[in-house]
């Protein structure tokens, strides 16, 4: 009896042994930020629950741990540490404590990506030369998405989606105002081309009236429960479009007729998600759309241009919590069409995620519209400072610990730990 009663403890300590969690830190010793977002998107993936917590060392993940799970973070290059089930229930306990800033959010169901961007020419060459910061996070975090554009939206695709990106878009109409820069350049002339067979097609007179319309429908997506995230000029021109419902703000260069003499003393600030009080930019020939953007006459020195997160109590505000997760508090700036948007500009129910307080400008906000949620984020590349038409793409593998690109897939796994019913 002795022998079997040794045998059995044997038995059931080998059980605590082999009931362990794989943790995966995203403090200064994870060795790659931007792909442990995709580890942890790979394993929700497949059906499994995940946890993240919330301001523990950086904002790290957890999972039952397997040998599965183990070999693909090495495989990917992601630090982890093996912990048993008993340390993982003293942290978690240590994160319950009501005085401490922390929470544990379960992660349920990895959502289904859908990126607005345009398509590609006959040669399988993007029309517009620049990239996405947000596509180049996806494809190096190896988190899967589909391409959708205004053909799909405006046939109702994107009930589909969990969560939505806007490219680097102008949605009124103007395209890009890069007229006075590049109108001559094959690319633009082009792009023209495309957009405006594609307005036609789909029964609109204007590229105008097409990109209202794709804005209208993303909004009732959002209303219905949808999550956005837009980046640079796909924020302030979504804004300044939705405002200016019914108005001609397009100069002949871009639809072949003058523009409103005076559209700014008509511009309706209650269908914007945003942006409040702003002008116009009217002039076709300046590259800015409006007074939201902080880049004109901005007195900010390159080498000290940095925006700091807020601080938010995980346990009473978990949602700007999580879309603010990240191994540093400060984050280093970088410029776009839309570099930053002006605090005044911002509606006063807006929930400011990220500022530069000394140039009162701010960089990342975030609201609510029905049943959903919208995040803009302002700047072009959060590795290029200052990136231009042409430039190449950025090179990830030279920043896996982009704390800049970290905010973007916060974003993007933030549907993941809160399940919602699509309005429908």
């Amino acid at each position: 009896m002795r022998n079997i009663g040794l045998s059995l403890l044997f038995f059931l300590a080998g059980l605590t042994v082999q009931a362990s969690y794989l943790l995966i830190p995203m403090d200064l010793k994870q060795t790659n930020h931007l792909k442990a977002y995709g580890i942890t998107y790979w394993i929700i993936d497949q059906g499994l629950e995940g946890f993240w917590m919330l301001n523990y060392r950086g904002g790290s993940f957890a999972f039952v741990h397997t040998k599965s799970f183990e070999k693909e973070c090495i495989t990917r290059g992601v630090s982890f540490e093996v912990i048993s089930d008993a340390e993982f229930f003293r942290i978690r306990e240590e994160i319950a404590d009501p005085e401490v800033n922390q929470e544990v959010m379960k992660l349920e169901k990895a959502p289904k990506v859908a990126v607005y961007t345009p398509e590609f020419n006959e040669k399988g060459e993007r029309i517009q030369p620049w990239d996405d910061a947000v596509t180049l996070a996806l494809t190096y975090a190896e988190i899967p998405f589909d391409k959708i554009y205004d053909r799909e939206i405006v046939g109702g695709m994107l009930s589909k989606y969990d969560w939505l990106h806007l490219h680097h878009e102008d949605f009124t109409g103007q395209y890009g105002k890069f007229f006075a820069n590049f109108g001559g350049q094959a690319w633009y002339r082009e792009n023209q081309k495309r957009q405006e067979n594609m307005a036609r097609e789909l029964g609109f007179a204007k590229v105008s009236q097409l990109k209202l319309a794709v804005a209208n429908e993303i909004k009732k997506y959002i209303s219905g429960g949808g999550f956005l995230f837009a980046m640079c000029s796909a924020t302030d021109s979504y804004d300044i479009a939705l405002s200016a419902e019914g108005l001609d703000i397009c100069a002949h260069y871009f639809d072949g007729d003058p523009a409103d003499p005076n559209p700014d003393s008509k511009l309706n600030f209650n269908n914007t998600l945003a942006f409040k009080d702003f002008k116009l930019i009217q002039d076709p020939m300046t590259y800015e759309f409006s007074t939201i953007d902080n880049n004109f006459g901005r007195r900010v020195n390159p080498e000290n241009d940095y925006f700091t997160l807020f601080d938010f109590s995980a346990k009473w505000d978990p949602i700007p919590t999580m879309l603010t997760q990240n191994h540093t508090r400060t984050v280093k700036g970088f410029m776009g069409q839309t570099t930053a948007f002006v605090k005044k500009y911002v509606k006063s129910d807006i929930l400011v995620l990220g500022e530069n307080k000394a140039a009162d400008e701010v960089r990342y906000i975030h609201g609510t519209s029905g049943y959903g949620t919208w995040t803009f984020y302002s700047g072009h590349d959060p590795e290029d400072y200052q990136h231009h038409v042409g430039d190449p793409p950025t090179d990830l593998n030279l920043h896996p610990n982009s704390p800049g690109y970290r905010l973007i897939l916060n974003n993007i796994l933030f549907p993941a730990a809160k399940k919602k019913e699509r309005k429908t």
